[in-house]
């Protein structure tokens, strides 16, 4: 299992914010579980939000109403018989903290709550609530993620990706409560992973264009009905060298074939395809493509750090070690930059 403050420290450069200084008493605490870390941060993040002002927005309201404002219903007031008590079903707006960015909140909060965490996270996060009297539940399960940010609300963008964290990572039973589900199995971790190890060479190495481009099938017409994409999750550049990296985050690193361990088949054609089709993209260039299965080194304890030579290409399939000093970690990924793109 990956310790928790190595969890915390792929979050932070997950969620860059972490790293201000009203995230610091975060590290000072004891948290036993990944849960309970996220618990915190989301706690710590609603203080300084209530500082900052909690988000306020039109929000549009149904009631019936004794002095009519808004939109008059006529068949639901009708319907309701709402004029027995000489009222009228408006419509009308009301600028309000109820605003979709709070439910999400208030509804991660109560799932939390129903969780394995400290009994006094779970009293702190309830007196929080306050501030959100007004503000209605949402169905965890059918929660929209994709969001428009602004300067008004930019300071959600990190509350809303621990409440993700959260949500996605933690499994409802039927019985009384919830159990952490952090594994790597889950798509959670999976895209944690991924984005903790692109923030790290992007916010590390200022000097590399780091990105994550779509690839284009290089064909010999137009013709493209029905080819996948080929959306890269990391691609490294300096100079006339380029990396391609697929992070991969499975309990199992490798596959079982007629007894024998291998890497995962279809995860080496896949990264094959990248690097051919790059490579073709930039024949009239001078240019040194690589490509790179990276994945998250698993409790089996199985190492990796094979390179393969394919069609004048390096392909290479490496585990990173989760499970270390975060310092360790870190010279884990300067060692790939060090090795395939050889900054001077």
């Amino acid at each position: 299992m990956i310790p928790v403050e190595n969890f915390y420290f792929m979050l932070s450069y997950a969620f860059s914010i972490l790293k201000e200084t009203h995230y610091e008493k975060v590290l000072a605490e004891e948290c036993d579980s990944a849960t309970e870390l996220c618990a915190s941060i989301l706690e710590k993040g609603i203080v300084y939000q209530i500082k900052r002002g909690i988000e306020r927005g039109y929000v549009q309201k149904t009631d019936s109403l004794v002095t009519p404002k808004g939109k008059i219903e006529v068949s639901q007031s009708i319907r309701t018989m709402a004029h027995v008590k000489k009222q009228l079903v408006c419509s009308y707006d009301e600028f309000a903290a109820d605003t979709y960015m709070n439910r999400i909140i208030k509804s991660t909060v109560f799932l939390l709550l129903r969780s394995d965490i400290s009994l006094d996270r779970k009293k702190s996060l309830r007196s929080l609530m306050k501030y959100f009297t007004d503000v209605e539940l949402l169905d965890i399960r059918r929660i929209n993620w994709h969001l428009n940010y602004n300067r008004n609300n930019q300071s959600y963008k990190m509350l809303i990706g621990i409440c993700y964290l959260i949500v996605h990572g933690l499994l409802q039973t039927e019985q009384t409560g919830t159990i952490p589900l952090m594994g790597f199995e889950t798509p959670v971790f999976h895209q944690l992973y991924e984005r903790f190890v692109y923030e790290y060479f992007r916010q590390e190495f200022p000097m590399l264009s780091v990105s994550k481009p779509q690839i284009k099938w290089q064909l010999d017409n137009d013709f493209d009905a029905l080819l996948p994409k080929m959306k890269t999750d990391i691609v490294l550049s300096y100079g006339e060298k380029t990396l391609i990296i697929d992070t991969k985050a499975y309990d199992r690193v490798l596959q079982s074939s007629y007894g024998a361990e291998i890497i995962r088949s279809n995860h080496l054609y896949q990264i094959f395809a990248y690097v051919k089709n790059k490579e073709y993209e930039l024949r009239d260039e001078s240019h040194e493509i690589s490509g790179m299965l990276l994945y998250a080194q698993t409790d089996e304890g199985i190492a990796l750090d094979n390179t393969y030579c394919m069609s004048g290409n390096r392909i290479s399939v490496r585990t990173l070690d989760l499970n270390c000093h975060h310092t360790e970690i870190a010279r884990q990924l300067n060692e790939i930059v060090d090795k395939f793109l050889k900054i001077t």
